[in-house]
C-alpha cells in the first residue's frame, strides 16, 4: 500500500521530489511518485487523486504551481505544496506565494522552497497521527 503520493508537474521538477523521496525511504513510508500537469493533462491529474491509494500527497512545482491547489479541490486528504525554484529571476517566491494563497475551504499546507525533505517530515508527521 501507498502511503505518500509525490506529484510532479514535470521533470524539472525531480530534483525537489528526490530530496522528498529519500526521507520517505529512510523512515519506510510507502511512496510513489508520479509526473502529472495540472496544466497539460488535468483530466489524468483529476482521476489519479480521485482513485490514488495514498494517505497524503506531495505536490512540487514551479512558476504558476497550480498543482497543489487543483489536488486540493479533488480530494479531502492532506496536501502538501512545496514551491521550486528553478532558474526563474523570482527564486521560487512566485510559486511560494501561489501555493500560500488558497481559497477558503481548499488548504494546502505549505513548505519552504524546494524544501522536499521538510514536506516529507511533515507527511511522517500526519502519517503517525493516522495510525
Amino acid at each position: 500500500m501507498v502511503d505518500v503520493s509525490i506529484i510532479i508537474g514535470s521533470e524539472s521538477d525531480r530534483a525537489v521530489a528526490s530530496k522528498a523521496e529519500e526521507v520517505l525511504k529512510e523512515k519506510n513510508i510507502a511512496f510513489e511518485t508520479k509526473v502529472i500537469s495540472a496544466h497539460r493533462q488535468p483530466d489524468e491529474l483529476a482521476q489519479y487523486v480521485k482513485n490514488a491509494p495514498s494517505k497524503i500527497f506531495i505536490c512540487i512545482a514551479g512558476l504558476a504551481a497550480a498543482l497543489p491547489g487543483v489536488v486540493a479541490a479533488h480530494t479531502k486528504k492532506p496536501v502538501i505544496g512545496v514551491p521550486c525554484s528553478g532558474d526563474r529571476a523570482l527564486g521560487g517566491m512566485d510559486a511560494l506565494f501561489s501555493i500560500v494563497q488558497m481559497p477558503s475551504g481548499i488548504p494546502v499546507a505549505t513548505v519552504g522552497i524546494d524544501n522536499g525533505k521538510n514536506a516529507a517530515f511533515l507527511a511522517e508527521r500526519i502519517l503517525s497521527l493516522l495510525k
